[in-house]
C-alpha cells in the first residue's frame, strides 16, 4: 500500500476516534472534568499508545523470529499502564485540578489503574486490525504484483517459443528458392526482412495494431506461397473496419503455420482457407484446411507450436474473452477463434 494511503487509514481512524469523544460529549451531563480530559490529556495518551502497539506489532512481520516481538510487546503493555496514569496524573496536577475541584485531594484510585488497562487494551486492538488490514492489502498486492510478473514471464517464454520456430521455417524456404536458383528469391528475402522485422520490433509489445497482424500474416502467406505451384492455393479473406484495433502480437500466425504444414496439396482449391471478420465488439478468425491422413494436425511433432502453447497464451492474455474451437471432420481441420475486444 502507498505511503498517502496509510496516511488516510489512519486519518480516518482518527476522525472515527474524534467523532467518538464528541459523542460521549453530547452524552454527558455537566462534567466538566471529563470534557476537559476528552479534550486535552486524553487524544495525547491515546495517540501514544495506539502508536507504540502498531510499531510493535510491525515488528511480527519483518522478523523470523517471533520470540523479540513478544517479549518487546509485554515490555510495552507494562511501560504504558504506569505511564498513562503518571502523565494523566501530572497533567491534573499541574494544569490545575484544584481549580476545578478545589475541596477534593488528587488521588490516583483504583478507577484510574482500571481505566488506565482499558483503554491500553482498546487501542492495542485498535492498532493490530489497523496493521493488519494494511498488511493484507500489500500482500494483496504483492501477490498481484507477483502474478503479473510470473504470467508476463511465461508469455515472454511462450513467444521465445513462436519466434525461432517461424524463423528456422521461413529460412528453411529461402534456402530452399535459393538452392534452386528460383528468381522468386530476392522477393522472399524482403518478406524475410519484413516478418524479421515485426518479429524483433513490434512482437515485443503486449499488443500490437492489428493492420501490422494482418501485414505480417500476408508476408507470411506469400513466402509459404513462394513454395507453391499454385498460388491460388491460400485464399484470405478480410472483412471489417481494422482503424483503431489491437491484438497480441504472433497471436493468429501459428493456426496459419500449421495449416500450411499439415494440409494436403491434393485437394480441390483453395486447400487453406483464411477469413478474419472484425466487428464491432469481437474479432472471428477462421482456419479451414484440407489434412492429409495420419497427419498429427494437433500438434507439429518436430519443434511446432502445440496447440496447448496457443491455449495457454490465450488464458493469459484474454482471460474469459476468447473462444477458440477446433473441429476435425474426416479430412477437414477447422479452427475457429472468437476474441472479445
Amino acid at each position: 500500500m502507498k505511503t498517502k494511503y496509510k496516511i488516510l487509514v489512519h486519518v480516518a481512524f482518527w476522525i472515527y476516534m474524534f467523532n467518538q469523544i464528541l459523542l460521549t460529549f453530547a452524552m454527558m451531563s455537566g462534567k466538566k472534568v471529563d470534557f476537559f480530559e476528552q479534550i486535552t490529556i486524553y487524544p495525547v495518551t491515546s495517540f501514544i499508545t495506539f502508536y507504540s502497539f502498531y510499531f510493535t506489532y510491525s515488528l511480527f512481520f519483518t522478523r523470523k523470529n517471533k520470540l523479540c516481538p513478544v517479549l518487546f510487546l509485554i515490555m510495552v503493555i507494562a511501560i504504558l499502564i504506569p505511564f498513562r496514569v503518571g502523565l494523566e496524573y501530572v497533567f491534573w496536577k499541574y494544569i490545575g485540578y484544584s481549580h476545578i475541584k478545589p475541596e477534593e485531594p488528587l488521588m490516583i484510585t483504583g478507577g484510574w489503574w482500571f481505566n488506565s488497562i482499558r483503554l491500553v487494551i482498546i487501542y492495542g486492538i485498535y492498532a493490530l486490525f489497523i496493521q493488519l488490514a494494511i498488511s493484507w492489502f500489500e500482500t494483496q498486492k504483492l501477490k498481484s504484483e507477483l502474478l503479473v510478473e510470473k504470467q508476463s514471464s511465461e508469455l515472454a517464454l511462450l513467444r521465445s517459443q513462436i519466434n525461432p520456430h517461424f524463423l528456422f521455417n521461413t529460412l528453411n524456404n529461402i534456402y530452399s528458392l535459393v538452392y534452386k536458383k528460383s528468381e522468386d528469391a530476392p522477393e522472399a528475402v524482403m518478406k524475410m526482412s519484413a516478418i524479421m522485422r515485426y518479429m524483433l520490433y513490434d512482437a515485443t509489445t503486449d499488443k500490437v495494431m492489428l493492420e501490422k497482424e494482418i501485414e505480417y500474416l500476408k508476408s507470411f502467406i506469400e513466402l509459404e506461397k513462394l513454395r507453391l505451384k499454385h498460388q491460388d492455393f491460400v485464399e484470405l479473406n478480410i472483412s471489417g473496419a481494422l482503424e483503431g484495433r489491437t491484438i497480441a502480437p504472433m497471436l493468429l500466425i501459428p493456426f496459419v503455420e500449421n495449416a500450411f504444414k499439415h494440409c494436403s496439396k491434393n485437394v480441390t482449391f483453395p486447400g487453406i482457407r483464411i477469413n478474419l471478420t472484425i466487428g464491432a465488439h469481437e474479432i472471428r478468425f477462421e482456419v479451414i484446411n484440407y489434412f492429409r491422413k495420419n497427419s498429427s494436425v494437433a500438434k507439429d511433432q518436430v519443434g511446432g507450436i502445440g496447440y496447448n502453447n496457443i491455449r495457454r497464451r490465450l488464458n493469459l492474455l484474454y482471460p474469459g474473452k476468447h473462444q477458440l474451437n477446433i473441429i476435425c471432420d474426416e479430412n477437414l481441420y477447422t479452427v475457429k477463434l472468437i476474441l472479445s475486444i
